[in-house]
């Protein structure tokens, strides 16, 4: 497919990117900064006119996209003033979804958040592991736009049956090289429970996209990407034992099985996480002589 790239030259985009690309597909990454080269256009998503314009085509680099992935954006809260998050982050999602369906392109993937779970979890959610079948519960600007997202992919999906939009709500994304402070996360078990103690390796992040693409049916769907596995290297049933003692959990948990559902994505889009942080220090372990 010929598919554009909203943000692809941030933590997350730039392995989707080098996922798409890999899997044979033409990119193209649309981004407000970057080095040059025929792979990326500057373009700013609040403008609509520059995002319908590239949409359409853009001199002799391409003549119209097949899929759009949306991951530009104000990536988390306390970043910069919350009116101007709302802004920015509103206004270019709605440019990209808007834009896309007066080009006529009918398969949209774009980066949700699990943040629309309730995190930090300063109130308990309503039962582990959480999934995509409560309702959204906001606690900050940032979390509230990715719910009005939601909702305004709903209706757009309501109004045209033949468009697809996956929303997927990422977990903390982490690059190989955070795998480094991991271990510090045990003496705490409180420390990370602000998202169940989750994380996705961008390369399964990239995966899901490339799932998402492969695999999204007409309508709107949210899915939850996380990894397989927790943060820690205690077991899940202790964690939400200890820090969430009058949760229900809901299922047999195996001992480090994340605590944020990826059932769904499972299910409907064929993702299964290939990485993990266990595996980085393993591999990084050097056995000793005797």
């Amino acid at each position: 497919m010929r598919i554009a790239v909203t943000g692809g030259s941030g933590k997350l985009g730039r392995h989707v990117v080098r996922r798409l690309t890999d899997d044979g597909h033409q990119v193209l990454n649309l981004d407000r900064a970057g080095e040059r080269h025929r792979g990326l256009a500057i373009v700013d998503l609040r403008n609509y006119g520059q995002v319908l314009d590239v949409f359409l085509g853009l001199d002799d680099r391409h003549d119209g996209f097949d899929a759009i992935v949306h991951l530009g954006a104000i990536p988390a809260p306390g970043i910069i003033p919350d009116a101007a998050t709302f802004e920015n982050n509103m206004l270019s999602t709605y440019n990209v979804f808007q834009a896309a369906r007066r080009a006529g392109i009918k398969k949209v993937v774009y980066a949700s958040s699990e943040t629309v779970l309730g995190l930090p979890f300063d109130v308990d959610p309503p039962y582990i592991p959480v999934d995509e079948e409560y309702p959204a519960r906001p606690e900050s600007t940032y979390s509230l736009v990715k719910h009005l997202e939601e909702q305004m992919a709903i209706q757009l999906t309501r109004w045209d049956p033949e468009l697809s939009i996956a929303g997927l709500r990422f977990s903390n994304v982490m690059d190989p090289e955070d795998y480094e402070r991991f271990p510090s996360f045990d003496s705490d078990a409180s420390a990370r429970k602000w998202n169940l103690w989750g994380y996705i390796d961008g390369r399964d992040g990239a995966q899901a996209v490339a799932r998402a693409l492969e695999n999204g049916q007409p309508g709107f769907q949210a899915f939850i990407i996380a990894n397989a596995d927790t943060v820690m290297t205690r077991s899940s049933a202790s964690l939400a034992a200890e820090v969430f003692p009058n949760v229900t959990v809901t299922k047999e948990l195996d001992e480090h099985e994340t605590l944020l559902s990826i059932d769904k994505a499972r299910r409907l889009l064929g993702y299964e996480p290939e990485h993990t942080w266990r595996t980085y220090h393993s591999n990084r372990t050097t056995p000793t002589e005797d």
